[in-house]
Order: structure tokens, then C-alpha cells, then sequence
């Protein structure tokens, strides 16, 4: 059993998930003391936090057994993850649950600074004065608008300002340009461009390049009357000078759902007309926060079963300039090597992973995933991505990695994993479709299927009522067959990929392989 601590509240179908895990043992600590807290996550295998609860010296000092840490939620500035990295241990957010709770709050306090509308409404239900005069507005249509990041959130704020007619340009400088343009908004490399802007909004992460990317300097380049709007992270715009550019009017309206310190009981910027203000409520819908807590569970109970590390921030990449498309192959290739791992009974002495097409520009990181998927089962040791070559060179395993033309390959991109030992070479290769990861090879076996759930590889001899055979013994034993992929070669032999919808036990693969035509049954979930 591996051992979950939720150390602060989540969404009730978070509890669900790891409850209905026959594997985890699940811990609720959210309401627990936090001093107390470090006792019970000694043994901890995984924990899920969210901001309350510090990641310190204090925390990590006090565990033994911890393999990831989930935050649920996108920031981690309460977690130390250079400290984690030490210990080996990943530390995993959930980036993209909170999406469109975040963009359609953005989208509140961008129409907002042109309408006061905060304002409007408590004039008229708190002090019962009907003055329409007073609340003369400006319109979204027309306004140049400026946004600082261009990822999940900032791209989507950009296509629903563009519908009000908006004149859009963006400032990224870790994105390529066409994801911009390609939608019909500007790409500017010069800050200034932003800054010229009616109303500007940022979107990106916390870090010493965005931390006060607004100060008296940039608001003294803006036009006078100026709006703008922060429901990212606390500290990008410099409060102090933000508010000395509103009690000036330079600053026509801001709009703020993060500060610096929180939970706040008082601040300046309350006491300013001309503000929307909100407490840090970016995520709080009744939807993003059931898909940060189904998130969460799910990337821990992936993370301590050691199949993969979803959004893992300690990776051997730097995520900011790693397009999203190469972190899913990144993702992909440890699956495709912990599918290997639960078929072999020997020790490791190479592992090789070639790669065709654009991918191969991260061939290394392809390299340092697939050690991690597949030292899992074999080594028994607490592989991650910090610790993986090194584990890998320690155990005498042999890392080769090799890059190819897929002029001849009907796939754009492509990985094959290679594990070697002294008798066998196991291979496996896949591929993308879209958002979703796909296994096209096994040995010289062409099939195709998400490797995912239950899966049993049943390889045998090609001759008439083996497909039946194999669904009678399933039937016998009350497994239900969710999907069946069968591959040929030409020497007379089959494989069949089948997707079960339950567990399947030791007694099972022994009973599959007594079938008479049974070449090698194994059994991997994933």
C-alpha cells in the first residue's frame, strides 16, 4: 500500500479517487494542526497541498519515504522545490484545471475597469443612490489591450477580448511567435509595444524576470489613463507603485485578485475608487476546483505507483521554452518504458531510445524519462528525474540514445524504446494523435492502442480460435473486455493488446498462458 496525506481541503471527488485505489491508503490531514501534520507524513509516499501548508526545511526534514508532492493548484510558492530536488523528491502542480475559472475572472475585471461596475452596483444596493450620470464608461471596443504571457490562460483571455473587438498584442518571449499570429494577435518582442497599451493584463509565472515587471518606471511610459489587470500571481505589478499611480490618476483603474502577502485583512488599495478587488478567487469555481482535486489525486497516485510525474517542475527540462507538445513525448516515453519494465524478470544492461523527427531535438530528456519508466519495476529503487542517470550508471545500465530521418515513417514524430538484457531486447514504440499518447509497435508487431488501464500482452503462434479461446478464459473468471488490438508478422506469429476493465490476477496469466498457442502472456496497468 502506498501512503497519500491530503494536507489541506480539496474537492470531496479528489477523497473519491484515492479511496476508491485499492493500492493507496489515504490519509485526510486538512483539518489537522500544522505541527501535528509532520508526524503523520514521515511514512508518506505522496502528499497533496495546497497554499496553507509550507514545503520547508521543516516539512522535508521530516519525511522518510516521500516521492512527490502535488500541489493543487498552479502556484507553488509555498514549496521549496530546489530543496525537494535534493531529496529526490518531484514536486507536481496541476497548470491547467484552473484555466477558464482564471480567464472568465480576468474577463470580469477587464470589463469592470471600463464600467466600474463594482462601483455602480454598491451605489446603488449599499447606499441607495440611482445616479447614472456618475458612471459615465468607456467600451472594451476599439481599446488596445496588452497581454504580458501568452499560455493557457493569456491566449484564451486574448481570443474572448478579440470578440469584443479589441485590438490585441501579446509579450512572450518563450513562445513561438505563430501562436500568436496564427489566431490574429500581435506579437511584439518590445515591451514598450505593451505598455502603450489602453489596458494591459499579465499571465505568467512568478520568477525573478516577471516579479515587479511593472514599476514607476514602465507605468511613467503608459498613457495617462491606463487600466490594469493582475488575477495571476502577487508581486508582478509593484504595489507601491501602482497605488502611487492611482492616487495620481495615471492609473485610470486596477483590477487585482493577488498580492503580495495573503490572506489580507486590510490594504491600500481598498481604499481606492477606482480598484476591483477580489481574494485571490481566480480558481474558485465549482469546476475548476472538482478538476484541480480530480487532477491531483490522479497525478499523485501515478506518482507514487512510479508510472509517471505529470507537470513535474524539477524536470531535466526547462519547461518554459519546452514546447507543450515535446513535454507530452516526454510523458509518453516513460509510459512506453514502464510498459516494458512489468514485462521484464532480468536485469537491465541497456537501455537505448531512439527518436524520428522534431522530437529528437530533445533526445537527452527522451533518454532521462525513459530511465525513469523503466528502472521502476526492475530496480527497486526510487527513480525520478533528478536522481535517474545516476541510478542508471550506478547499476552498470548502459544509456544510448539515437536520432533518425522519418522521411520513410508516416508519423510526424516518433520514439522507440530499447530495453536490452543479457538473452532479450524489448521494444516498444509510440507515437502522438493529436493530445493522445499511442503505442504503433511492439517488437516487429504493428498495432495501435492508448497504453493505459489493464493491459495484457498475449503473444502466440497465428493459427484459427486462438481470439476465442482467450475471451472464454476472461469470461470464465468474470473479466470484461474493453478493447482487443491484434498485430501480425510474417513468421507466423500474433500479439494481442487487450484492455480489460478490471484487475486482472497472477492466476489468470497463468491460466491464459497454458493456452496452447500462448508464446509469452504478461500483464502491465499503466
Amino acid at each position: 500500500m502506498k501512503k497519500v496525506v491530503v494536507c489541506d481541503p480539496i474537492h470531496e471527488i479528489g477523497f473519491k479517487i484515492l479511496n476508491e485505489a485499492q493500492d493507496i491508503e489515504l490519509i485526510d490531514a486538512s483539518k489537522t494542526p500544522k505541527d501535528e501534520l509532520l508526524k503523520i507524513i514521515e511514512d508518506a509516499d505522496g502528499v497533496i497541498t495546497r497554499s496553507p501548508t509550507p514545503v520547508n526545511d521543516k516539512f522535508l526534514n521530516a519525511v522518510k519515504n516521500l516521492k512527490a508532492v502535488v500541489r493543487a493548484g498552479v502556484g507553488v510558492d509555498n514549496v521549496d522545490i530546489d530543496g525537494a530536488s535534493k531529496k529526490g523528491i518531484i514536486v507536481m502542480n496541476v497548470p491547467t484545471a484552473n484555466t477558464i475559472a482564471a480567464v472568465e475572472l480576468t474577463m470580469c475585471h477587464l470589463v469592470s475597469s471600463m464600467r466600474a461596475f463594482p462601483n455602480a452596483v454598491n451605489a446603488l444596493k449599499r447606499d441607495k443612490e440611482w445616479i447614472r450620470e456618475k458612471w459615465l464608461g468607456n467600451e472594451l471596443y476599439g481599446k488596445k489591450l496588452g497581454i504580458i504571457g501568452f499560455g493557457n490562460i493569456g491566449s484564451r483571455v486574448a481570443m474572448r477580448a478579440k470578440s469584443f473587438g479589441m485590438d490585441i498584442v501579446t509579450y512572450d518571449p518563450y513562445i513561438n511567435p505563430s501562436k500568436a499570429t496564427d489566431l490574429g494577435i500581435n506579437y511584439t518582442t518590445n515591451f514598450d509595444d505593451i505598455l502603450s497599451c489602453d489596458v494591459i493584463t499579465i499571465h505568467t509565472p512568478k520568477n525573478k524576470e516577471t516579479i515587479d515587471i511593472i514599476t514607476a518606471k514602465e507605468i511613467a511610459k503608459m498613457k495617462d489613463g491606463v487600466r490594469l489587470i493582475n488575477v495571476a500571481r502577487g508581486g508582478l505589478y509593484n504595489e507601491d507603485d501602482v497605488l502611487a499611480g492611482l492616487q495620481s490618476g495615471k492609473i485610470a483603474w486596477l483590477g487585482i485578485d493577488v498580492f503580495n502577502n495573503e490572506p489580507l485583512s486590510d490594504h491600500p488599495f481598498w481604499n481606492e475608487e477606482h480598484t476591483s478587488v477580489t481574494p485571490h478567487i481566480g480558481a474558485n469555481t465549482m469546476e475548476s476546483q472538482e478538476k484541480i482535486a480530480t487532477q491531483a489525486a490522479e497525478n499523485v497516485i501515478q506518482a507514487v505507483r512510479g508510472i509517471s510525474y505529470p507537470n513535474a517542475l524539477n524536470l531535466p527540462i526547462d519547461t518554459n521554452t519546452t514546447p507543450e507538445w515535446a513535454i507530452k513525448y516526454l510523458e509518453l516515453t516513460q509510459k512506453i518504458s514502464y510498459l516494458i519494465a512489468q514485462t521484464i524478470k532480468k536485469a537491465i544492461k541497456k537501455i537505448r531510445v531512439t527518436s524520428y523527427g522534431d522530437i529528437s531535438e530533445y533526445s537527452d530528456s527522451l533518454l532521462t524519462f525513459a530511465v525513469v519508466g523503466a528502472m521502476r519495476e526492475i530496480v527497486g529503487e526510487n527513480v525520478n528525474y533528478v536522481n535517474a542517470t545516476f541510478l542508471a550508471k550506478e547499476n552498470g545500465i548502459e544509456l544510448e540514445t539515437k536520432e533518425k530521418s522519418n522521411e520513410n515513417s508516416p508519423y510526424k514524430n516518433l520514439i522507440k524504446v530499447e530495453v536490452l538484457t543479457d538473452t532479450k531486447s524489448y521494444t516498444i514504440s509510440g507515437t502522438m494523435f493529436e493530445d493522445n499518447f499511442r503505442v504503433v509497435e511492439i517488437e516487429d508487431f504493428e498495432l495501435e492502442f492508448e497504453p493505459k488501464g489493464n493491459l495484457i500482452f498475449f503473444r502466440n503462434t497465428d493459427i484459427p480460435g486462438v481470439i476465442g479461446e482467450v475471451g472464454m478464459t476472461l469470461a470464465k473468471d468474470n473479466i470484461n473486455i474493453a478493447d482487443f488490438r491484434l498485430g501480425r508478422n510474417n513468421k507466423g506469429e500474433a500479439v494481442a493488446v487487450i484492455l480489460t476493465d478490471t484487475k486482472v490476477t497472477k492466476d489468470v496469466i497463468e491460466e491464459l498462458s497454458r493456452l496452447k498457442a500462448a508464446l509469452s502472456v504478461h500483464y502491465a496497468q499503466i
